[in-house]
């Protein structure tokens, strides 16, 4: 039933028009005056409005132009109810947004088919609204399914092989084995570091296909991230038969990779899990088959290792490194790295992201890939994260202070992090103790961090931004990606992973994922901010497809605080996209 609401002072006309409705089916509420139709409108959302022009305390105009105003009664129709038939007064509320205009008297007739007519037009508008959000749904849902790069299966792809798997198996086959072998390249950072990202892309392409050759049929092979790829074979009787898939993963690599006329040779290093015995999850068989590959890793690579319940009980390193960065707080050996967040529109610094690095007195610079899934493990992650918000948001209000608000500071939370029962309260007490605005913090967080209990993380999310401050969500797409993460969580900035805008003028497959991303990230009122851009091809393509901001080294690369500040007093920007309609 269809809701109108009547702000009419007049008593008898507002009744008479309210007893019309309740005859036509439709639901109508009564408003005296306009303060009230206002409040009225904000709390029912009605589908229609009525309103007459000439009221005391607030007019009929006062009322549209608040309306208009407000996001959440923006959109609703209006109509104008008014004895004045002066052009002048119609031309006044249909500028102001009006949709329709009767003059008082009018008949039932008439104003039903005013009502019956704003009301189809809405729907209409609704529906076609609707139905774009579908088609870039849709679009974006199938291109999600596979690896731009490698065309390869991704994480999601993976996940309903699993499932499939698993209802296909018969509850007689207990003796039943399902292989999950994690392949990562070894020492592949070499290759980006010395011959660049585009040719560590084609290495990864050409791995890709030489993966295909490798395992039997009915084995599904995807890429999970950078270059760690991922192989669910079908139910076998002895996990010998996995071990013979990394064997052959390892002879294929025994031939060089030719890239530009230049021979290149590289090894994998395989980890193997099995369902039921290593984990009945895909996320948990997933990630013991990674701690196997590291453990290969670390033994000096091009080999295969069997996850083995005692992973769990730390390697001398790990021990020595645990211990050192129990103290490494307390000594104020981490540092934060900022990377500037750049308007695509104004070409202005808009904010930064914060990067934790350890400058260790004797290993040197520690990255983040190295110590945070220790510190996560060891729960060693809680105490360091508080810190990174503190010293993020005490950097920030410094910039404030120096005169370069309103620049905002953007954080990422680990998932125990989230999970922290008191998080809500410790970031009140860092932003009291900081004296920083919440307006000007974003918190990032990731897919896997949602993953356990949607609700719970719609709860904590929610809690999080009553406090003011915005939510992004991470890596999107480069895990189980899902449209339901987009529609069901209160974010505000999606950020676009550097796998979907890399290599953005040569893929047109990417570049169709990129641009529908941005569209329906929009459709969904969330800012796009374009993380790892490189290139001024991958700029240009941004800008065109309306990318809110960028982030990445064809601006600057993450720069320490004292560095981060000195840039932003050298006002440092993006040039400015000329107008091409003014050329």
């Amino acid at each position: 039933m269809k809701k109108i609401l009547v702000i009419e002072d007049e008593a008898p006309i507002r009744e008479n028009i309210l007893e019309l409705l309740e005859a036509e089916n439709y639901q109508g509420f009564g408003a005296e005056n306009g303060l009230v139709g206002i409040q009225l409108s904000r709390e029912h959302k009605p589908d229609l409005i009525l309103c007459d022009l000439m009221m005391p305390e607030m007019d009929g105009y006062g009322v549209l132009t608040q309306l208009r105003a407000d996001p959440v009664t923006a959109s609703i129709p209006f109509i104008f109810l008014t004895a004045l038939s002066d052009r002048t007064h119609l031309r006044t509320g249909m500028e102001l947004g009006a949709d329709d205009y009767l003059t008082k008297p009018c008949t039932p007739n008439e104003l039903l088919r005013a009502i019956q007519t704003r009301l189809q037009k809405r729907e209409a508008v609704q529906q076609h609204y609707m139905a774009e959000i579908k088609q870039a749904s849709d679009k974006l849902n199938d291109l999600l399914y596979c690896d731009s790069l490698t065309q390869l299966p991704n994480r999601l792809s993976l996940a309903e092989r699993f499932s499939q798997i698993l209802n296909s198996c018969a509850p007689t086959d207990t003796n039943k084995l399902i292989p999950v072998l994690c392949v990562g390249l070894d020492r592949f950072n070499r290759i980006n570091d010395t011959l660049g990202h585009e040719t560590g892309d084609f290495l990864l392409k050409a791995f890709a296909e030489r993966l295909k050759t490798c395992p039997d049929t009915g084995a599904t092979i995807a890429r999970l991230n950078g270059d760690q790829f991922a192989i669910l074979l079908p139910p076998v009787e002895k996990k010998q038969d996995a071990a013979g898939v990394a064997q052959t993963i390892q002879n294929s690599l025994s031939q060089p990779f030719l890239l530009d006329s230049q021979e290149i040779f590289i090894s994998a290093s395989t980890g193997i899990a099995l369902y039921p015995r290593d984990g009945t999850s895909l996320e948990k068989l997933l990630q013991h088959a990674s701690q196997a590959m590291q453990l290969a890793k670390q033994q000096g690579g091009n080999q295969h290792q069997f996850y083995t319940a005692v992973f769990h009980i730390a390697t001398s390193d790990d021990l020595a490194l645990e211990t050192e960065m129990r103290y490494a707080l307390e000594r104020k050996e981490f540092q934060l790295y900022y990377q500037p967040q750049v308007s695509l529109e104004t070409g202005q610094i808009t904010g930064a992201e914060a990067l934790l690095r350890w400058l260790h007195p004797k290993r040197g610079l520690i990255l983040p890939a190295r110590f945070i899934p220790l510190a996560e493990a060891t729960g060693l992650i809680l105490p360091l994260g508080e810190w990174v918000l503190s010293a993020a948001c005490r950097h920030a209000q410094q910039w404030h202070q120096a005169g370069f608000a309103p620049l905002r500071v953007a954080v990422n939370l680990s998932s125990r992090q989230f999970s922290q029962l008191n998080m809500r309260q410790r970031l009140t007490d860092i932003l009291i103790e900081t004296g920083f605005s919440p307006t000007y913090l974003e918190l990032e967080v990731t897919e896997s961090v949602l993953l356990e209990n949607s609700q719970a993380a719609i709860r904590r999310l929610s809690a999080l931004k009553a406090l003011g401050l915005q939510i992004a969500i991470d890596d999107f797409g480069t895990g189980y990606s899902s449209l339901r993460y987009l529609q069901q969580f209160p974010f505000d900035i999606l950020k676009l992973d550097r796998t979907f805008v890399s290599n953005l003028s040569a893929d047109a497959k990417n570049a169709a994922i990129t641009s529908a991303l941005i569209d329906l990230a929009h459709q969904l009122d969330l800012k796009v901010i374009a993380e790892g851009v490189e290139t001024e091809e991958e700029l240009a393509f941004l800008r065109l497809h309306q990318c809110d901001e960028m982030q990445g080294y064809l601006f600057s690369r993450p720069l320490p605080a004292a560095d981060f500040e000195k840039l932003l007093k050298t006002g440092k920007s993006l040039p400015i996209q000329p107008d091409r309609g003014n050329l």
